[in-house]
Parts: C-alpha cells; structure tokens; sequence
C-alpha cells in the first residue's frame, strides 16, 4: 500500500525550462543592448551549450558567456543579471496546490528530492506557496549526490518512516527519477508533461499527461 509521494521540482511541480526560457530572453537582450556584440540568438544558443557543460544550477553562467567571447565588461554583466531577475517568475503547473492538498487530506505524507541546491530548492517552492506542504525535502546539500544515486532517496524514505515500497516516486527524468526509484523497490509515475522529448514507453509504473492525473491513480495506489 502506497503511504508516501515523493516528488521532483523542476519539471514536474514548475515548469523550469519555461521559466528559463522567459528570464533568459530578457538578459540576452539587455546584453547585446550594452555591447555585447552578438546576435541574440546566438548568444542565447551559446547560454544553454554552457548549460549543457556546467548545469542549468550554474550560478556564473553569464560569467561564463562573456568569458567564452573575450569581454571583460561589468556593466553588461549587471545588465543581464538584473534583467534576468526582474523577469523571474516561479508558478507551479495548474492544480498543482489542488493535487497536493488532495493527497495530504486522504492521508498520503508529501516529500521532495531534488538535484537542486538547498536555497534555490526551497526559493521555488516559497515562490510557489508549496513550502508548507511537504513533510520533508531533500536536496543536493543534504546528501552531496544527484539522482539516480540512492541516497537522495533513503534520506526521503527514512525521514518519512515509511518502507520503498510503500513510496510512489513522481519525476520527469527517466534515467533519474523513474531509474532511481525502481533501484531501490519504490514505484515510480512518469510526469509526461515535462518531458521535452518524451518516449513512447518510460519503463515507469505510471504515466501522466498533466499533473492532476495523478488523482485519477489514487484509487489504484491505495490499493497497491
């Protein structure tokens, strides 16, 4: 019988790479407005190649783009800091406050692992108005391992008192989420919807096109 859900941030409560994309735009801009002497597009394809080697977490990353063409500039540095933090906007999919309540209200305890930094972990869930809803949150700092790592998820799992088996894992990232949870016996939901370029097959024991389908499962969870 399923007693605890687990859940991804990125992806599976946010919609992070939307949200990059919609702060991103606004500093390519105000970069190239101050003297970065690129066109837009390429500079912004160069930001997620850079992303690509260091991480979407990478905290210097304009550092690095300005590195990377030679410019030595603060000004246009701050422009594409700020820019990008005034654009910032953390919203959870739809319903996903309606989904949690749900499960905290027919008896379900709630957790997070995440491969996000502490700060920033709970900075989008504070943003989202979710910080109050899980019973526990494990992130990078707490185990200094990343999914599909197994400890990340004993941590979740021992704090929720409960036994793998009785957790139903929710991400995004097969090879992650999906992966990691089947390793250490628990059951695991595929968020479809955040999948840029979803298989036709995860391998997981559930599939989800929006984030309140995982309503419809309940039954079957309380079952299992």
């Amino acid at each position: 019988m399923i007693k605890a859900v687990i859940f991804d941030i990125d992806n599976t409560l946010v919609n992070f790479l939307e949200m990059k994309k919609q702060c991103l735009q606004p500093a390519v801009r105000a970069m190239c407005t101050a003297g970065l002497s690129a066109p837009p597009k390429e500079v912004l394809d160069r930001i997620y190649e850079l992303y690509k080697k260091h991480g979407m977490e990478y905290r210097l990353i304009f550092q690095e783009l300005l590195k990377s063409y030679g410019v030595h500039d603060d000004r246009i540095l701050a422009q594409g800091i700020v820019a990008y933090r005034m654009a910032r906007s953390v919203e959870s999919y739809p319903q996903a406050h309606e989904v949690l309540s749900a499960l905290r209200n027919s008896g379900y305890k709630l957790g997070v692992v995440t491969d996000a930094p502490s700060l920033k972990a709970w900075t989008r869930l504070v943003y989202m108005k979710l910080d109050a809803m899980f019973d526990v949150v494990v992130t990078l700092d707490d185990t200094k391992t990343t999914k599909p790592h197994s400890l990340p998820f004993q941590k979740a799992i021992a704090e929720l008192g409960v036994r793998p088996a009785e957790c139903l894992m929710v991400g995004d990232m097969i090879e992650k989420d999906i992966a990691g949870a089947h390793a250490l016996g628990m059951q695991a939901c595929f968020a479809r919807y955040g999948s840029t370029n979803p298989p036709r097959h995860s391998g997981a024991d559930y599939e989800i096109n929006k984030l309140n389908e995982l309503l419809d499962i309940l039954p079957i969870l309380r079952s299992s």
